[in-house]
């Protein structure tokens, strides 16, 4: 079976904002592609025009209200050429939900971990208390331990500043 979704935007476990910018090539039924973002407690659903001879690259976005009654911040993006077969071909991302990490999220900032560095640490140094929770929260993909960091790590710092 030819490859219809090739979605290069976001990638697994991006760090994303409350509008979700998608990007990608795709052929898809009447040229129409169903994008939902779910946690399992709340859904929002929009569609994107694609290609429907052929794969023709595309750009959307899906915006996620304030109101939102996600109770995770691991979110679940897809996309589906469901229009003419609720079995079509799928593609789901996971991705992490900045605002639900960090009020008022507005972007991130790489940081290079240094010897002697911590969680708390950089969280004092970052954001001048040391509620390390979103820097652990937004690097779930490679930390499972708030007290093991290495030296090289590059984390992802979410800023309400930004």
């Amino acid at each position: 079976m030819p490859v219809t979704l090739d979605i290069q935007q976001p990638q697994p476990f991006d760090l994303v904002g409350a509008r979700i910018l998608i990007a990608g090539n795709a052929a898809a039924f009447e040229g129409t592609l169903s994008i939902r973002v779910s946690e399992g407690h709340d859904e929002y659903s929009s569609f994107t025009n694609v290609g429907s001879l052929g794969l023709k690259q595309f750009q959307a976005a899906i915006d996620i209200p304030e109101s939102n009654s996600f109770k995770l911040n691991r979110l679940f993006l897809t996309l589906a050429d469901d229009t003419g077969n609720e079995n079509g071909p799928a593609v789901v991302i996971p991705v992490l939900f900045g605002p639900r990490i960090l009020p008022g999220y507005g972007g991130w900032q790489p940081y290079t971990v240094k010897s002697g560095d911590t969680l708390t640490k950089i969280a004092q140094h970052q954001y001048g208390n040391t509620n390390y929770q979103p820097i652990f929260e937004a690097n779930q993909h490679i930390l499972t331990d708030p007290n093991v960091i290495f030296p090289g790590q590059m984390l992802r710092i979410p800023r309400d500043d930004i």
